[in-house]
């Protein structure tokens, strides 16, 4: 079979698509284009393929092209040592995993000298095949033959065997792959504590003396154990039942043996299948699952990492609205920065409200004045050190406006990442004037107004809503949120005229040169006319126009479609659409009624399909559409401030800020997030918490336990009575308490030292 048919048919198998479709996105994806331009431009070609699909593609794709890779290597390897044979020849071709290929190639992999060579340099090779061929011979008898200078008594004789028959059945490729799937299907993960470590290790105590099957410890808890070992507070093993385990794997190695009967060479045989998983397999096998158990872990917690992180990007914009940022402070003063509704900073101040100057007036009097003179309509508090208090100063300030002056709603907002930017070369080339604190303010401000757009400018790995996510291959980590960042950006869209440089470079087509570029051209001309203006920008070539264009957007142009996601390609098409209608296209976008009497078949043409007609209407309608939920706030209950303020059975509000595998965390507003169990999140069984929670929704949840001495808050979310369940709220409407509205990182909380653990990521 062809490769690229191969490969095309295992991908089509992965991601529930047909091998036609798997290559002309790899066609696409190879010509350069770029997985959201695919997903949104291409589905014509590709069946409409989505970017998940894609970047599953991608990914595998780029795996099995290195794998056929690797096998044609092998192939040649084996061919060149004139041992290839054709059912070798089709035992490569046919191997489905690059564990399996190399299986195959490790009889014929150069090697370092062997035991089992030395032995037969010593001749002794025939002595094996002797005790395989005659089975009812004493193998000491046979030896007697064999012995010489080289070997000086029949148990070096028959040591020599054993070590050549070892050798061959841990090369055997079949052996290898059965015991594989049986130590798959039955080995144990075992933890035990390395003696003397228990003070060292107490955050890992549920580890000390721990087993479950290999196949269904979930990934936070590998990576505990994991982290344990390399602490050096536990061992790990990875071996079947002691009882019966042990037994049936030795029977796998014998039965590569061919069938073995009651003789002396037997026997000599049974026992040397039992050395041989002892000596050597049972530690290739250990090996090979703790390879796979770390990969499995690791990917399964950068998924976790980017499926939150994709929630915390796509959350509700508060929108284009007056902002003053408070970064709380007790010593150092609490930072302010106010910025107008574009994002651009307008004023700064630090006041003193709390010990040791404790210039409560004064701090009181610089609040009024700045929310009068900017007009701020909302105020944004970070979530760190003096949040609360923070919250209640404000608070307390408002009550404190005219009578009839329009209120501002207060936010609470995660500041995790805002201490990294604030002192960041990006932040210093944006305000080299401004404090690093003050610089602080003003990314709280703006991640209240866009989170996307603020967000962007931070390290994924900093903003904290990962799971043990210092632990991972960080290579792959850090692909996986790229990935999950440009597809969020791009699902969003990106304003031309006001966008950063961070924030542009990860639209499709452009990256970080690029997108320098673009804002260069932009603060050297003023504002881009039109989407096509961007081809004059150095470097921007009509390939990463076709790319970029559809993603970004101008409110307000020459071209009504530039404000759209129709991409410029499209243009003819979509006012073909709009002439039917027989109207304007500025009166017609935006008008639903007018659009539904329009048929998307007849527009169908040799350029544009069904999927693309569709998706012109759908933009008409709504020009321009964030896929981000409306602003949600959730209100923190007056006087619970503090994990010591907390009872078992309270009713509160609050917003997730984390979500693993084994449940979610939520800031209700004491400087600890409690956790939601699993089994706490709903009245019904729920193997994935993301079916239930994401990242920034807003939930009520009821105190279960308060373990202050831990800091660890238990909540549920189960019904009881008036039990906890989702709270919806109207979009931008603020309860009587604070608010808050994005996740808190670097937060723990929970049922046992293991969860606890698992959010210890900084």
């Amino acid at each position: 079979m062809d490769t690229a048919v191969r490969i095309a048919r295992t991908i089509a198998g992965e991601i529930d698509a047909t091998p036609a479709q798997v290559t002309a996105a790899a066609a696409l994806l190879d010509g350069g284009a770029t997985v959201p331009f695919v997903a949104r431009y291409r589905k014509e070609a590709t069946g409409g393929l989505d970017d998940t699909q894609l970047r599953m593609l991608a990914d595998r794709l780029a795996y099995l092209r290195d794998m056929e890779s690797r096998r044609a290597a092998i192939l040649g390897s084996v061919r060149d040592q004139g041992k290839l044979t054709d059912d070798l020849a089709r035992a490569i071709a046919g191997a489905a995993t690059k564990a399996a290929l190399e299986d195959i190639y490790l009889p014929f992999k150069p090697k370092r000298r062997t035991k089992a060579m030395i032995a037969r340099e010593n001749g002794l090779e025939p002595l094996l095949r002797a005790i395989q061929a005659n089975r009812g011979a004493d193998p000491a008898t046979l030896a007697a033959a064999y012995v010489g200078a080289a070997v000086p008594d029949t148990k070096a004789a028959l040591d020599g065997a054993r070590d050549i028959l070892v050798e061959e059945l841990a090369e055997n490729a079949a052996l290898l792959g059965a015991l594989r799937d049986f130590m798959r299907a039955e080995a144990f993960i075992a933890a035990k504590l390395i003696a003397g470590k228990e003070a060292a290790g107490a955050k890992f105590s549920d580890y000390f003396d721990h087993r479950e099957k290999w196949s269904a410890i979930p990934s936070h808890r590998a990576l505990a154990i994991l982290r344990a070992a390399k602490e050096e507070i536990v061992t790990i093993g990875i071996a079947p039942d002691p009882d019966t385990g042990t037994q049936r794997a030795e029977g796998i190695v014998a039965q590569a043996l061919g069938p073995l009967g009651s003789g002396p060479g037997d026997q000599w045989l049974r026992q040397v299948a039992g050395w041989t998983w002892r000596v050597r397999l049972s530690n290739t096998m250990y090996v090979d699952l703790l390879t796979d158990l770390r990969r499995r872990a690791h990917d399964e917690a950068s998924r976790v990492f980017g499926r939150n992180l994709r929630d915390l990007l796509l959350a509700a914009p508060a929108g284009a609205r007056a902002t003053l940022g408070i970064d709380p402070g007790i010593r150092t003063g609490c930072k302010i920065a106010v910025v107008d509704a574009t994002g651009k900073l307008l004023d700064t101040a630090t006041i003193y409200p709390f010990p040791p100057k404790s210039d409560l007036r004064g701090a009181e009097a610089a609040l009024l004045a700045l929310i009068a003179k900017h007009g701020a309509d909302l105020i944004a508090i970070g979530n760190g050190t003096a949040s609360r208090e923070t919250e209640r100063l404000v608070g307390d300030v408002l009550k404190r406006l005219p009578k009839g002056a329009t209120v501002p709603t207060r936010v609470v907002v995660s500041e995790a990442g805002a201490s990294v930017y604030s002192a960041s070369e990006l932040a210093a080339k944006e305000f080299p004037q401004l404090d690093v604190s003050l610089r602080g303010a003003v990314s709280i401000a703006r991640r209240l107004q866009d989170p996307l757009a603020e967000l962007v400018k931070v390290p994924p790995e900093s903003i904290g809503v990962g799971q043990y996510q210092h632990d991972v291959d960080q290579r792959h980590l850090a692909k996986t949120l790229e990935a999950v960042v440009e597809d969020a950006v791009n699902a969003v869209g990106v304003d031309l005229n006001t966008a950063s440089a961070p924030l542009l470079a990860y639209v499709a087509g452009l990256g970080p040169s690029l997108a320098q570029n673009i804002v260069a051209w932009r603060d050297e001309n003023g504002a881009f006319p039109s989407r096509a203006a961007l081809k004059k920008v150095a470097g921007l070539g009509p390939r990463a126009f076709e790319q970029c264009a559809g993603f970004l957007r101008i409110p307000g142009g020459k071209e009504p479609l530039d404000a759209s996601a129709v991409h410029p390609e499209a243009y003819g098409i979509a006012r073909k659409i709009v002439a039917a209608c027989g109207r304007d296209i500025r009166a017609i976008m935006g008008d639903g009624a007018a659009l539904k009497s329009i048929r998307a078949e007849q527009f169908v043409d040799d350029d544009f399909g069904l999927p693309t007609i569709r998706d012109i209407l759908a933009e008409l309608e709504k020009p321009g559409r964030d896929p981000r939920p409306g602003f949600v706030t959730a209100s923190f209950a007056e006087g619970v401030e503090a994990i010591t303020d907390l009872k078992p059975g309270m009713m509160l509000e609050g917003t997730v800020t984390n979500v693993a595998a084994f449940g979610a965390f939520v800031d209700i507003g004491v400087h600890q997030d409690g956790l939601v169990h699993v089994s706490q999140l709903a009245d019904r069984f729920v193997k994935d918490p993301n079916e239930v929670v994401k990242v920034g929704q807003v939930v009520r949840v009821r105190v279960t336990e308060v373990d202050v001495p831990r800091k660890r808050i238990g909540l549920t979310m189960r019904r009881d009575g008036d039990a906890a369940r989702p709270a919806p709220r109207a979009p931008g409407k603020a309860g009587p308490g604070s608010a808050s509205a994005a996740p808190k990182a670097g937060s723990q909380g929970g049922f046992g030292a293991a969860l606890a653990e698992a959010m210890r990521r900084k």
